[in-house]
């Protein structure tokens, strides 16, 4: 690359010259390259040790003249073709300028301002990409890629200076975090380590600390442990390990590849050694963050932030804290946890505007909003910008929705942005609080039911009185009076200032009046619901009537949602559950339907009307229990983990009975994926569900370790599962709710306590107070890093179950080892995620559906399986060996989806490696033939537009062409069909391997024959095939002689088959009988077939037949076997074509020397030497070519090429080698990276 040209003052010190003019010199460093004795092992340790090598290229071009001592870089490279690319250039275009000039000093100006001109024209090019790195990071990247064999597509995200523990010593060099690997390389006195980890095999990483490794990361793979210590900033170097490491478990997960988030802030000056990547990274953490604490929509972006205080009226302080701004909201955090939080959506504001500045509130800012509320924010450092961004914000608030603009005076400014005047006038008036009416869009296609507008238990309960409720009526009341307290001084609906004091209501338990109102304001689920006006309208009306397996699964589950409860034993309650949970799976089709949402859905309908239950079933689903109800459960499975973990902390002498028992695992799904709704009596647990949207999962999970806390000397004293969970059971079933005004609901799992005294009642408040006092140390921050961690785990011990079942899944007579299995599996499966890592282009991107069988769920294309191939293969065949991984994949792909899947994937190696010769040749006789022979690979384009128009026109006669059994095609179309949509069911798969393993014992004569082009390409690829074995000159030999006899076996069987063709009609009898029904090719092949057994006798007894067929070895019986199981007739067996010893020998001489010779050559130039061959038929009127045109009646058949090849002993043995494909597989792995894109674009040039 360029450099803007810098002095040098020492030349030559660490650096040795290669080439040099009288005004510039290219220069090589020492250490670079080959020899440089101790002097370049010194210097290749001070560069990788002192980062020199992430400066400094290898090459450089200096810029001096004859009389200056000072030089000027001008230009670097990584590679010797990169430097002398511009060395040459340089010669080219401005040597004989600059002899020109008499000045030196002009010399050196008129090279440098050139010099700046190329590089400006070079950046202007660039311009449209957006974010540059800084000059030294690009460097790096470089260095990065030419190291480790990376692509284009891989992306540096950030370099550290560490050192990795390669046992006991320490090797001090750079760390390289990319988006898809963690890379280190040092070189230290002539020892090189080089490592290179994906992040998606990462199964453990953690920061710790140990006497032997202070303060180092380990880094856990499935084979081998890592140790990195030495960090100027561990901190910053595990945060980012972490996020890298997440993104590749999102990848598995549900495998959206990573893509740069373009909506994310940019900050306006970027550090100049921080990439683009970093600080988009950076970004996303914050915003993620920033989501999470104020539970807003998944497409919030922040914007900034800033140190500011709040005015709080209820106490009279300026409480100090940040304040966040994103496209929608300004929130605000005390720096204590409970002080105070808001949120204030701008579509609520109305005003903002500056205040007077005082000694005692410096820079205030004033925000008020519809429900006459105005908040006060001082100490703001740049409230001039803020202001600006607030203005732009507002102006981008739709306009139905009257926003606010800024006052820019001093004093208060009120200025309303206009409303739109075709907007109808009832959208304008924004409810502002959940209390508020929603009629103005609430009318669905439900022709206005009950449920549209109220909760199922106001209609099933009524409006009961206090009075009559007694004590509890009383209760009731005095909560619902401390709640309109709490409005009063703090606010009602979003704007609500939450305190310490929100909690503590909320613990006390929320009054069934307030609930549902409440739920949706502390989830954020009343945020998206008034931004999605008829959302949820329109979403029951497309799903109506719509069939698929979620609404199968709904159905079944309807009438086992909480059937205890009257609202759910009618059909109207049954009716509001079937679509919110129908409308959900429409909405997002990756969950669709989850065991566990009906009973969670249900207890939402009670408290809220149908849209209401629908979006705190998104907010539950999608933003407060991630990952909980997709098809693997993987987030119930991980806070399973962080609750295995929380339980060896706290309660350790519990944590090892609990393992041993296995009882966690079976507990915690129930109580997570319901929220208790399924284990405790309903009146209780909903108490749970309240603390739940207000604190989130961390009260589910204090909760959890009470009851184990509260039954530990019971729990220690079971001896099996069975017991612990009865112990359990029965104590979950007598948490009660005494403050209850419902009606008490039958609890189902009351028959466990049936039998001996029931236990004692435990209230629902005391457990919750007793959860707060003794676990209350856990915090949210805590929460998520445990989650990270318990991610790697889970997602990783699932994706080794999915190996071990597609493994099984492989029927046994394959021929690999359940090693070989696996090995291949992982190497199939990287292949597949390198699409997603650098290929968008290719079809195997999309996104991987998690929901399909495990077999299903990787698949490959056509170009990442002729890299798999090329790799892998045990039949190399040099330039042409992605033809031939072209025609292997087509043959293949049975469904013509353009994928394979790994069954089909290991099929088609085990055709090649395992298996007799016939098996073997079998599958290179399928190579081919249509449909692994492509249409483009056809030598006569007249005649292959023919064969393949008919062969494509006719389904009923592809069978015919390609009968490789009855059944087996049956089979093959039935699986792709069932491709893609196919249950995991194993059954299923059992009945389709028994119906392939009937269709493998198909007779070799149902193979279809081969005409002359499809003949033609077979040797072409024997040829490529031996062109690198040690025995090459044998095997040329030897295909030469099999391929001029079976040149002359097809010139015969056409001479039959034409006589034979004349006599019933004009029809040919050759291979081609694609285009024509069964019953037009029996009259035809018949005949063909009785003529041909005729010369048999004269063919086995005339020794000069026998002679005919191989002069050079005289095999006789062999011969003989070829006429009888060729069902054409060996040629010399008629009269026309005698051909004595001498001339047999002459041709096949020619024969032998006219193939052999165009190994090398083209196939145009092999079909133009071969008509040589067989002296009369290139005389035959038939036969005549024009301008290479393929005998259209000639033919072979796979018997006559498997007789002929076993005639020769060094083909056989060739078929026969066996080959470690163990080998291959550790020499695939270690080059995988270095396929990048380019690569796949030239090889798929060379395959067309």
């Amino acid at each position: 690359m360029w450099l803007g040209p810098e002095e040098v003052l020492v030349a030559n010190a660490l650096w040795v010259t290669e080439r040099a003019n009288p005004f510039f010199v290219l220069q090589r460093r020492r250490g670079h390259g080959k020899g440089g004795g101790l002097t370049g092992l010194l210097v290749g340790t001070l560069d990788v040790v002192l980062d020199s090598s992430a400066r400094v290229a290898p090459y450089r071009i200096l810029h001096q003249t004859q009389d200056s001592q000072v030089y000027w870089t001008v230009a670097c490279g990584s590679s010797r073709k990169e430097i002398t690319k511009h060395w040459e250039w340089l010669e080219n275009n401005l040597l004989q300028t600059l002899s020109i000039f008499d000045n030196e000093d002009d010399i050196t100006t008129f090279v440098k301002g050139k010099i700046h001109g190329i590089i400006a024209e070079e950046n202007k090019n660039l311009q449209p990409q957006g974010d540059e790195d800084p000059g030294k990071f690009k460097e790096a990247e470089l260095k990065m890629r030419k190291q480790f064999g990376m692509p284009e597509g891989e992306k540096l995200v950030n370099y550290y200076s560490c050192s990795y523990w390669k046992g006991r010593v320490p090797r001090q060099g750079w760390l390289y975090l990319t988006v898809n690997h963690l890379c280190f390389y040092s070189f230290l006195l002539g020892k090189e380590v080089s490592l290179v980890v994906q992040w998606v095999d990462v199964t453990r990483l953690e920061k710790n600390a140990t006497l032997l490794f202070p303060e180092s990361i380990r880094v856990d793979t499935r084979d081998q442990e890592l140790f990195f210590s030495m960090f100027l900033n561990i901190a910053e170097t595990f945060k980012l390990m972490e996020q890298l490491a997440n993104l590749a478990m999102r990848q598995l997960l549900d495998s959206a590849g990573f893509l740069e988030d373009k909506a994310l802030p940019r900050p306006s000056r970027p550090h100049r050694n921080i990439s683009a990547l970093k600080r988009d990274l950076d970004a996303r953490a914050k915003n993620e963050c920033y989501r999470a604490t104020f539970r807003l929509p998944r497409d919030e972006r922040l914007d900034g932030h800033t140190g500011c205080t709040l005015w709080t009226p209820f106490s009279k302080l300026h409480v100090p804290g940040q304040m966040f701004i994103s496209n929608n909201y300004i929130c605000f955090a005390s720096k204590e946890e409970d002080a105070c939080h808001l949120i204030i959506p701008l579509r609520e504001v109305t005003i903002v505007e500056k205040a007077d500045s005082s000694s005692v509130l410096p820079s205030p800012l004033s925000i008020s909003t519809k429900s006459k509320m105005t908040f006060l924010f001082a100490n703001l450092k740049d409230r001039e910008f803020l202001l600006q961004r607030i203005s732009d914000f507002l102006q981008k608030t739709p306009s139905k929705q009257p926003g606010g603009s800024i006052g820019e005076r001093k004093g208060s400014s009120v200025a309303t942005t206009p409303e739109s005047p075709s907007a109808p006038q009832e959208v304008l008036e924004q409810p502002t609080s959940p209390s508020s009416s929603l009629s103005g869009y609430q009318s669905f296609c439900t022709q206005e039911v009950p449920t549209a507008s109220q909760g199922l238990l106001r209609l099933f309960q009524g409006n009961s009185s206090t009075e009559v409720l007694g004590a509890k009526g009383a209760k009731e009341k005095m909560k619902e009076e401390s709640w309109n307290i709490h409005f009063f001084e703090y606010g009602r609906g979003m704007c609500m200032y939450r305190t310490a004091k929100t909690r503590e209501l909320v613990l006390k338990g929320i009054p069934e009046s307030l609930r549902g109102e409440l739920w949706l304001l502390f989830s954020g689920a009343w945020n998206e619901m008034v931004t999605h006006p008829g959302y949820y309208a329109e979403l029951v009306e497309k799903s109506t009537g719509k069939y698929s397996l979620a609404t199968e699964e709904i159905e079944r589950d309807l009438h086992r949602s909480m059937p205890e409860h009257p609202a759910f034993q009618n059909e109207l309650g049954i009716a509001a559950l079937r679509r919110v949970l129908t409308a959900y799976a429409f909405r997002n089709p990756t969950i669709g339907y989850c065991q566990a949402m009906n009973i969670v859905t249900s207890v939402l309908l009670l408290y809220g009307n149908e849209e209401e239950a629908f979006w705190l079933l998104v907010a539950l689903c999608e933003r407060m229990l991630p990952d909980y109800y997709n098809t693997r459960v993987v987030g119930a499975l991980v806070d399973q983990g962080i609750f295995e973990e929380l339980t060896r902390d706290f309660l350790p002498q519990l944590s090892e009975k609990m393992q041993d028992l296995g009882v966690i695992s079976s507990i915690s799904l129930s109580w997570f994926l319901t929220l208790f709704l399924s284990v405790m009596p309903f009146e209780s647990a909903v108490v749970i569900v309240d603390c739940f949207f207000y604190e989130g999962i961390k009260v589910v999970l204090q909760v959890a370790l009470a009851i184990l806390d509260a039954n530990m000397g019971q729990l220690l004293g079971c001896s099996d599962e069975g017991e612990a969970m009865t112990v359990l059971g029965r104590y979950l079933d007598n948490v009660i709710n005494k403050q209850s005004v419902s009606p008490p609901i039958p609890h189902l799992h009351a028959l466990l306590t049936s039998g001996d005294d029931p236990p004692e009642e435990v209230d629902i408040f005391e457990l919750l107070k007793m959860s707060y006092e003794k676990f209350s140390s856990l915090r949210a921050d805590d929460i998520e890093q445990m989650r990270f961690k318990q991610r790697l785990k889970v997602i990783q011990s699932l994706e080794d179950t999915a190996k071990r079942s597609v493994v099984r899944a492989i029927p046994g007579d394959i021929g690999f080892s359940i090693e070989e299995l696996e090995d291949l599996y992982m190497v199939f499966k990287t292949k597949h995620m390198a699409s997603q890592y650098w290929g968008s282009s290719h079809t195997s991107a999309i996104r991987r559906d998690p929901s399909l069988p495990y077999l299903e769920q990787y698949r490959i294309d056509s170009s990442q399986f002729q890299e798999l191939f090329a790799s892998l293969t045990p039949w190399a065949c040099g330039s042409h060996t992605p033809v031939l991984a072209g025609r292997m994949f087509r043959l293949l792909d049975e469904n013509r989806d353009l994928l394979i899947n790994f069954k089909e994937f290991v099929t088609g190696m085990s055709g090649m490696y395992h298996g007799d010769l016939t098996e073997k040749l079998k599958v290179l006789y399928k190579l081919h033939l249509p449909p692994a022979l492509s249409p483009e690979e056809a030598e006569s384009a007249l005649e292959a537009a023919r064969y393949f128009t008919e062969d494509s026109a006719s389904e009923e006669a592809l069978p015919q062409v390609e009968q490789e059994g009855a059944s087996n095609e049956d089979a093959q179309e039935k699986r792709g069909e069932e491709k893609g949509t196919s249950p995991q069911d194993c059954r299923h798969y059992l009945r389709l391997w028994a119906k392939e393993k009937e269709a493998q014992k198909a007779a070799l004569k149902d193979l279809p024959k081969m005409n002359q082009e499809q003949f033609i390409e077979l040797c072409k690829t024997l040829y490529n095939m031996f062109s690198e074995d040690p025995m090459e000159q044998d095997l040329y030999h030897a295909i030469a002689t099999v391929a001029s006899l079976l040149l002359r076996i097809g010139e015969v069987g056409k001479k039959f088959s034409i006589r034979a063709s004349r006599k019933p009609r004009d029809s040919t009898c050759g291979g081609d009988h694609s285009g024509t029904t069964p019953e037009e090719e029996s009259p035809a092949s018949e005949p063909c077939q009785d003529l041909a057994r005729e010369p048999q006798p004269a063919a086995a007894e005339d020794p000069r037949v026998k002679a005919g067929g191989d002069t050079h070895l005289g095999k006789g019986p062999q011969e003989s076997q070829v006429v009888g199981e060729g069902g054409s007739g060996e040629g010399q067996g008629s009269p026309s074509q005698l051909l004595s010893d001498d001339e047999t020998k002459d041709d096949m001489s020619m024969s032998s020397y006219s193939v052999v010779s165009t190994g090398s050559l083209q196939c145009e130039d092999l079909l133009d030497d071969t008509v040589l061959v067989g002296g009369e038929a290139s005389s035959h009127p038939a036969a005549a070519r024009c301008e290479g045109t393929v005998d259209a009646d000639w033919c072979i058949s796979f018997e006559q090429i498997l007789a002929s090849i076993l005639t020769e002993s060094v083909l056989v043995n060739f078929f026969e080698k066996a080959v470690d494909i163990g080998l291959k597989i550790k020499d695939q792995k270690k080059v995988e990276r270095q396929f990048s894109t380019s690569s796949d674009q030239e090889q798929a040039g060379s395959s067309g």
